[in-house]
């Protein structure tokens, strides 16, 4: 990488990883997401506001893992797999097709489904380092997924447990949103009829405890879920100050 080669780096104490994919979605460029704690790295590729790759150090996110804990590998065939990787230095997933426990498709979606979970994960972490680094980084044997950016801020704040210090950036509990979406928005968000209803209890009107209190889903979830809308645009409050947002500038050289 060349030494003018923009890269952002802060830690996850004083970056909000949500807002962090927002700002690079809203820019729409090439690079890579590095996330790392206590010895465990996740990378994050993304292009034109969707991510296409993902990849963690952390043994639980391997795909044999993830197989097992779906039920679509027995231990003996997760340890007879892994066995074999490691005699002839193949790649785990060219071996389960080979072996016949899984077919092309089969593979494809469980590995869709291993770096959905890598992605989501990060959204939980709340200590360690983060960087962005601007450009194409790529492997020629890279397995290519399609995950849009925006439902991917929705999914992943939906799955943090504690979600608290992202729901504290909402303001306090007398602050009021309106919403500032549009229909086509939605439509490319991919908002179930719950979320669309929760949405659309604010109002210019509703307070926040008033929208937690009555929207569809457990006031923390609904918290969590109008944070998700926060960061996306949808909503805004009504005072127009958005506290806290990352403040990335991802322009080449820039920093």
């Amino acid at each position: 990488m060349s030494t003018n080669q923009f890269e952002y780096q802060a830690t996850l104490e004083e970056t909000s990883i949500p807002e962090m994919f927002w700002t690079i979605y809203r820019h729409k460029v090439p690079g890579l997401i590095e996330l790392s704690h206590e010895g465990i790295v996740k990378q994050i590729h993304v292009r034109e506001g969707t991510i296409f790759h993902a990849t963690s150090t952390d043994r639980s996110d391997r795909l044999g893992a993830h197989l097992y804990r779906k039920g679509q590998l027995t231990r003996d065939e997760l340890t007879e797999t892994m066995r074999e990787r490691a005699a002839t230095a193949k790649r785990h997933g060219a071996l389960l097709i080979e072996s016949g426990l899984l077919s092309p498709e089969q593979l494809y979606e469980a590995i869709r489904g291993q770096m959905e979970g890598i992605v989501w994960s990060v959204f939980s972490w709340q200590q360690g380092d983060v960087s962005f680094k601007i450009g194409e980084f790529q492997d020629p044997v890279m397995i290519r997924i399609h995950l849009p950016v925006r439902q991917t801020i929705v999914r992943g704040i939906k799955k943090v447990q504690d979600a608290r210090l992202l729901v504290n950036r909402l303001g306090k509990k007398t602050t009021v949103f309106r919403p500032t979406y549009g229909t086509e928005d939605l439509i490319e968000i991919a908002l179930d009829q719950e979320e669309y209803e929760l949405l659309r209890l604010v109002d210019g009107q509703r307070t926040l405890v008033d929208i937690c209190t009555e929207g569809p889903y457990s006031a923390s979830e609904n918290a969590r879920l109008l944070y998700a809308f926060y960061v996306l645009h949808l909503i805004e409050r009504v005072d127009a100050e958005r506290t806290g947002q990352v403040k990335i500038k991802l322009d080449k050289g820039g920093g």
